[in-house]
């Protein structure tokens, strides 16, 4: 019996050891699924076949990836056609946030309609990005007012949001914010969340925003137009930023940095090297942390060895993307929401 044994472990392991290694991308296609006039930074998935989208003018809505059916509807608050460049969602609701004063921040309503659950209005408000740790608590982030970054929280599922005190949070920087470019300058992971700002630092909470601190980076953040406009985390320890500079985007230097210790600590990656200037950047799913991939104005780029090097898939120009599965994303741009199959 014990020899039985054996052999099926032997042969067990042989099997697996003879499944193919997932090899690394050499292409991608770009399939429009939705094209009208209007600027998209922020999508989000609601679920495996829904993908929500909100943009400029007052637009949202909403993809079924299966079909390739959209549906779309215009949010105006009095006789403002809101720019929203953030969203969130839970397996409840679906949440859009406009950027500048007064910054509105609607939910999925009862009765089907948008519902305004926070408003703020003032010089300086404008507000980034937006991400939801579980279905009950979330958090957004704006640019600085009154000495410190905008930081409004949700423990309810987003019934009511709450805005963090300046003497909750680190000391700011003047002129300090964030990146409304692509909705990615939050990341979270666990009760964890890092957010990433215009003078190249990172605020660190690893309590669901109870308690923070700063985390500085080797990016490059010198000028108004440079900084972090991206973040992602594949687990609690393994994250990668990007950036740049849109006004430069051929610079490649100092715009690309990754952590293996949770966010302690920061090194470049790539340096000198391309890609340059990028909005949005993601780990593709079960890569086990090696595959990302970046998108911008400038194109469609892809590593697979941990943003070590990369290669320029496409010139298909995006702003944001997120991952369906391992081998699909959805990228949003101007006038447009595309299909990606990487190949």
């Amino acid at each position: 019996m014990r020899s039985i044994l054996t052999l099926l472990t032997i042969l067990v392991l042989a099997s697996c050891s003879q499944e193919p290694k997932k090899q690394p991308f050499q292409s991608v296609d770009a399939t429009p699924v939705y094209e009208d006039s209007v600027s998209i930074r922020a999508i989000t998935f609601l679920d495996g076949r829904t993908l929500a989208f909100a943009g400029s003018n007052g637009k949202y809505g909403t993809v079924d990836v299966n079909s390739g059916k959209v549906r779309t509807s215009t949010k105006y608050h009095d006789s403002i056609a809101p720019n929203f460049r953030a969203v969130g969602g839970t397996t409840e609701d679906f949440f859009m946030l406009s950027v500048e004063s007064p910054a509105l921040l609607y939910k999925t309503g009862d009765n089907g309609q948008m519902e305004l659950v926070y408003t703020e209005e003032g010089e300086g408000v404008f507000y980034d990005s937006l991400a939801f740790w579980n279905d009950t608590e979330g958090i957004a982030v704006g640019d600085t007012v009154d000495g410190c970054l905008s930081i409004i929280i949700t423990r309810d599922g987003g019934v009511t949001w709450t805005k963090l005190a300046c003497s909750k949070l680190p000391d700011g920087i003047q002129g300090e914010g964030a990146f409304a470019a692509s909705n990615s300058n939050i990341a979270v992971q666990g009760n964890k969340v890092w957010i990433g700002t215009t003078e190249g630092r990172i605020y660190f909470s690893e309590d669901k925003g109870i308690n923070w601190e700063i985390k500085e980076t080797p990016i490059i953040s010198g000028e108004p137009t440079q900084g972090i406009y991206s973040m992602d985390f594949y687990d609690e320890m393994n994250g990668v930023a990007i950036g740049g500079d849109y006004t430069a985007p051929e610079s490649n230097k100092g715009n690309k940095i990754k952590t293996v210790d949770g966010g302690k600590t920061w090194q470049l990656i790539a340096d000198g090297h391309e890609p340059g200037y990028k909005s949005c950047v993601q780990f593709v799913p079960n890569s086990g942390g090696e595959a990302l991939v970046a998108v911008g104005f400038t194109g469609i780029s892809y590593s697979f060895d941990r943003g070590e090097s990369w290669k320029a898939l496409s010139e298909e120009p995006f702003f944001t993307v997120r991952f369906l599965n391992d081998s699909t994303a959805f990228a949003a741009g101007n006038k447009r929401i595309a299909k990606l199959d990487f190949k």
